[in-house]
């Protein structure tokens, strides 16, 4: 069974985090960091390994960084809402503005890159930069610092799942995200939105069949325990951002801010690095645990463009600024 973690533990330490998180004492501060994932998801890794050391040490430990994972502090939506009333300092979340700030859909725009390198390319380079400063204009109580990997996303299931006419009447759990539900409908799907944190007990009692994140997040979740079938669609390759609040952030020091920069860019560099080279490894990990892993041919992913074209069309016709960005992107 996947670990869990008493209810008075979580209460008891989301109240520690309130009291004592961000507090500044004698020119030292400390930061809140909460995330969704567990620690073996790259992003995860990197905040552990690349973060905290170089912001603790770059600052000589006068900036602290405590790291709260696997929704310690909430789900993705209360860590943005934390984040951008300033309760929570930073975080890393997907997308949870984006009925907000319809740009940012941008991150999980079907079938947008080449290969995972060329996202990595995008995300780390001057599009990233352009996006950070709109999304300050947009919430001027937060920044937007990096972009790091979510993950090549896939599809998998507890009913057979291993061509595209599978789809056709299983319940998907998706993302609060339109791109996400129009996929699973334009299969012939049904999507039910459940937060992340909720989702092994959906699968594992089938209030739905399957759903779609990275294999990565499938094993760090645990999901591979509550599913028998992975279609490896890659129909998504999703971003994580790091966002800071700017009540915390503005009242830093100016070295402390540049430090804070370029370790988020640092992690989010070595998070994209770590998920590329993880991405075979999660396959046959995933096989020896007794999954069936199917690869999405070329002819299956043509048909599942030609499936989701009617969602394609309706994001370009809703968003004026898809077809430039699109474009760009895709050129990088």
């Amino acid at each position: 069974m996947k670990k869990i973690v008493s209810f008075v533990l979580v209460v008891l330490l989301a109240a520690t985090c309130v009291f004592a998180g961000g507090s500044q004492e004698n020119g030292s501060y400390t930061i809140k960091v909460g995330d969704n994932w567990g620690v073996t998801h790259p992003m995860g890794r990197a905040i552990a390994e690349v973060f905290k050391p170089m912001v603790e040490s770059k600052t000589n430990g006068a900036v602290k960084v405590d790291i709260y994972s696997d929704g310690t502090l909430g789900s993705e939506g209360d860590l943005w809402n934390g984040v951008r009333n300033g309760s929570i300092e930073m975080a890393v979340v997907g997308t949870p503005f984006n009925q907000e700030w319809p740009k940012s859909l941008i991150s999980d725009w079907p079938f947008l890159y080449s290969d995972l390198s060329h996202a990595k390319r995008v995300w780390t380079g001057t599009i990233a930069d352009e996006m950070n400063a709109e999304f300050h204009q947009k919430f001027p109580t937060a920044y937007m610092l990096a972009w790091g990997p979510n993950s090549a996303r896939t599809f998998s299931s507890n009913k057979k799942l291993t061509q595209v006419d599978d789809f056709v009447g299983q319940k998907f759990r998706m993302p609060s995200n339109p791109i996400h539900v129009g996929i699973a409908q334009n299969l012939g799907a049904s999507a039910q939105v459940i937060p992340l944190n909720e989702l092994f007990s959906a699968l594992e009692t089938g209030v739905v069949d399957g759903q779609d994140n990275g294999m990565v997040t499938i094993l760090s979740q645990s999901f591979d325990q509550v599913q028998k079938y992975i279609y490896e669609t890659n129909h998504i390759i999703a971003t994580l951002e790091i966002i800071v609040s700017a009540s915390f952030f503005d009242k830093l020091p100016a070295e402390y801010q540049e430090t804070i920069k370029e370790a988020a860019k640092a992690t989010t560099e070595k998070a994209w690095n770590d998920y590329i080279e993880s991405v075979d490894v999660d396959r046959e990990t995933l096989r020896s645990r007794g999954l069936t892993v199917t690869a999405c041919t070329d002819a299956d992913r043509q048909t599942i463009i030609a499936k989701i074209q009617p969602l394609l069309d309706k994001l370009y016709a809703d968003n004026a600024w898809a077809t430039d960005l699109t474009a760009r992107i895709q050129k990088y």
